[in-house]
This record gives C-alpha cells, structure tokens and sequence, in this order.
C-alpha cells in the first residue's frame, strides 16, 4: 500500500480566523490612529505641502519595507539634496540624510524583529571603523565642536551606507543600483552642459571671456567635476562589460548597449565643461585605470588600435597641435609644481586659482607642523586658519585644496595615517574584484579602482569630501562587497 505523498510544508502558517471583525486590536490601533491623524494633517495643508508630504510618507514607507528600494532613491537622490536642506533643532540636513537615517533604521529593525542584529561581513569595516576612531581622537584638539561633528558625521554615514547596501542589497537587485547611480550622473552632467551653453552662472565662473564652467548642484565646478569622476568611470566599465564576450547574459543587452556609452558621454562631457583641470588629469588617469582592466582580455588588434591612439595624442601634444583653449586652460599647472611664491608674485585671472591653492597649501603645512600627531581638530581648518594665513589670503574656502594636507592639518599624522590605510585597502578590494573572473563583479570593480584613482588624483588639487559625494564610495565599495559574498554560488555572471 502506497503511502500518501507529504505536502510541502507553508512559508508562512496563519490560524484559521473565525470572523472578520472591523475592530481593530491592540497592536493595530496605535498605527491606525497614526495613519488617519497623518492623512488629516495632510489633508488640512497647502497642495504643497499636501504632495511634498504625501510623497514623504509614501518613500518612508516603501524604504521601510524594501529598504533595498531606500538605497536606489538615495543614489538618485543624493547629488540633488543638498539644493534645498532644512533646519531640524538647529542642525541642517536634508533628503539624503534623512532617506540614510530611514535605510539604516530599517536595516535595524529587521534585526530587532529577528532578535538578532549582525553586522555584515564587509572587509572595509575595520579600516572604516579605524579611521573614526582615529579621527575621533582629534576633537581632543578641535576648538570647535560644531565645525568637528558634522565631518565625523559625514564618514560615519560612509560606514552605515556601506553596511546597509551590504546587508540589504539583494544581488539580483544590483543592476537597480547601478542604473540608478549612473542615471543619477547623467542628470547632474545634463544641468552642467545647460549651464554651459545658456551661460547660466555667476560672472565669475566665465573663462576666456566666453565659457562658462558648468557646477551642476554643487555651487562650485570643482566638487560638481569629481562626483562626475566618481561615476564616469563605473557608467564606462559597464559599457566596456556591454559590448565585451563576458556581458553576453546581462539582461537588456541590446538597450544596454546603446544606452550606457550614451550615459558615458554624457557624463564625460559635463566634466569637461567643468574645467576643473584637476578633475580632467584625474579623468585620463580613471580611465586608463579601467582600459587596463579590460585591455589585459583584449584582442591583439584592440590592443593595436589603442596604442595607435596614445601615439597619436603624443604626436599632438609634441607638434603643439592640441586646442588653444585646452594649451590655456594648462599653461599655467606647471607652478602647482614649482610652488610660486605666494608672497611676491603679481596675482592675475589667469594664475589666482594656482596661486590661492599654494597659499592654503602652506597655512596648512603650518597647521600640520604646529600640530603634529593629532591637527587642530576635525572640520576645523577654517576656524584655525587665521593664525596662519599668508597676507592677501585671509578667506579659509572651508578646505585646504588637498585632501592629505588637510587631514594632516584637522587630525595630524596619526588621522593621516588612518585615512591611508583605509584608502589603500579600499583599492585593494576594488582591485581584486577587478580582476577577478565573473563579469559583473569584474565590472563593477573597475568602475570602482576608476573612482579610486580618481579621487586620489583630484584630491591632490581639491577637496572631494563636500556635498555627499563620499556617499559614492559607500555605494560602490558595498556593490563589491554584495557581488563578492556571491562568488561562490551557482551563477558566476551576476
């Protein structure tokens, strides 16, 4: 006698409910009174205000349930928010802030309702967590806590944003993410090249009397040019990945195809209408960093036509025969190098960036050497840069123009340090996901070590750490650590 086949057992197994009852239970009722005092107060506002918290409520909740969906609006939201930030009890945040505070408490509510919270094994944690604490010590130094905290708040939104998309992200969800942070670039570079062509800017960021540099949100063209160097190079490597053998089972290929070296050039060309100078050497050095990455597969007549390429840029700059605008724009980098005295020289438009960069170079050399192992304090340059500031150059700009002389002036030797070793691993990661063998992983890492170089190269002319855009690093070095948790599953392509 043949014994009954077994039914396969419920995900979920609720008891039979006896009747429908229309009143609510205890649990029920506190979120039910919050919902229709929510929808009166909604209601009784202006058509505004009415949407803007409408829309509000309806993100809280999404991010709430899907919090992997939180992290797709972050990355496109994120090089907007800071246009409109608010005051909440004397802090400024804004939509950024607030959608990271909504992932993260997601994030820890899932683990409260599993009565177990764990942090996902990210291999950054220690070298981010390191860094904090290191920085932490240099408010021991800090003269002003206001300026201190909100910096210590910025890379400690780095680590959450990393743990989150690597506890959140589900893998098939990757390409949302990267779409996302791609499209999120082409809308910045798409308002720069508005503004370079309607001449839509102050009168000071006109060069050569008829171009005007474009700065997107970021009220600058230097921080607008390096989040664009952020995701050019990701918006490349996916287009490279596209059109390779190894993207052959991306879903959308044939879109994909069309659409990413589209992105690309656009994304390339608002960075160009920047003319952040230092944002276009540290380009050429992202892009070189990518091409590498996919060159070591490539056929030997790719490998021909690229070398023929780089002969022919060469030949160019030897026989002067480049653009007399591009041979302007850097006629004068050659006193970055030769570190003009500041003092002395006769300050013009055409050498004053050049010359007001030197000048915070040194006031934070003298900070540095007066402060050896721990800075003047986190975020505080600028309170301390009076004492320093060479005649002529009395403004502070927030920032030192370079990035390690600027955390050795706020966190000394010691933070210097920390930030180092926190960079180099973050390049290791990226590196060794780059050339690794499943292609999407593949890809996404050497859109990341692209974004790396860049930053590295960029900062050496400017400070990158303003506006979110060390967000980027999140999202990207918490893209490798998703594809890298799934190595060793079945699918060796996604």
């Amino acid at each position: 006698m043949s014994t009954p086949a077994k039914r396969p057992a419920a995900l979920l197994r609720f008891p039979p409910a006896p009747g429908i009852s229309i009143i609510p239970d205890r649990a029920t009722l506190p979120w039910l009174l919050a919902a229709v005092a929510a929808a009166a107060l909604i209601a009784r506002a202006p058509v505004l205000w009415a949407a803007l918290a409408a829309t509000g409520l309806a993100v809280a909740v999404v991010t709430l349930v899907r919090p992997w969906m939180g992290l797709v609006l972050l990355a496109l939201v994120t090089p907007f928010a800071a246009v409109r930030p608010v005051s909440l009890a004397g802090v400024s945040v804004d939509a950024s802030d607030l959608l990271l505070a909504l992932i993260v408490a997601a994030w820890l509510g899932q683990g409260v309702v599993r009565r177990r919270i764990t942090l996902p094994a990210a291999p950054l944690t220690w070298p981010l967590v390191g860094f904090l604490v290191v920085a932490s010590w240099s408010l021991l130094a800090a003269v002003s806590l206001r300026e201190a905290l909100p910096e210590l708040v910025k890379w400690l939104q780095v680590l959450l944003l990393y743990w989150c998309v690597a506890a959140l992200l589900p893998p098939q969800r990757v390409g949302w993410l990267l779409a996302a942070l791609v499209a999120a670039g082409v809308g910045q570079a798409l308002i720069g090249l508005y503004q370079f062509f309607t001449q839509a800017g102050p009168e000071g960021f006109i060069l050569f009397g008829r171009f005007m540099r474009a700065y997107g949100t970021y009220r600058q063209p230097n921080p607008y040019a390096g989040y664009l160097g952020l995701v050019a190079p990701l918006a490349l490597s996916l287009s490279l990945l596209a059109w390779s053998p190894e993207g052959r089972m991306l879903r959308w290929r044939r879109l994909l195809r069309f659409a990413l070296p589209a992105a690309t050039a656009v994304i390339a060309a608002g960075l160009l209408v920047s003319w952040s100078r230092g944002a276009w050497l540290a380009f050429v050095a992202a892009t070189t960093a990518v091409a590498v990455v996919y060159l070591r597969r490539a056929s030997p007549a790719v490998l021909f036509v690229g070398g023929v390429a780089v002969l022919a840029l060469l030949a160019a700059i030897s026989v002067n025969s480049l653009p007399p605008w591009l041979v302007q724009r850097f006629s004068d980098l050659g006193s970055f190098f030769g570190m003009v005295d500041v003092r002395r020289v006769e300050v013009n438009d055409a050498n004053f960036a050049v010359v007001e960069r030197v000048a915070h170079w040194l006031a934070a050399a003298g900070m540095w050497a007066d402060h050896l192992w721990l800075g003047v304090g986190l975020g505080n340059y600028a309170v301390a840069y009076s004492a320093y500031a060479l005649p002529r150059w009395q403004d502070p700009l927030g920032h030192a123009h370079n990035v390690y002389l600027n955390f050795g002036a706020e966190t000394g030797l010691l933070g210097l340090m920390a930030y180092l070793v926190l960079w180099t691993a973050a390049v290791v990661q990226a590196l060794k996901a780059a050339l690794g063998r499943r292609s999407l992983l593949m890809a996404v890492g050497a859109g990341a070590l692209g974004a790396l170089v860049h930053a590295t190269v960029h900062n050496l002319f400017d400070n990158l750490w303003v506006q979110h855009i060390a967000l980027q690093l999140g999202f990207l070095l918490g893209l490798i650590a998703v594809l890298t948790a799934e190595r060793e599953h079945d699918n060796p392509h996604v």
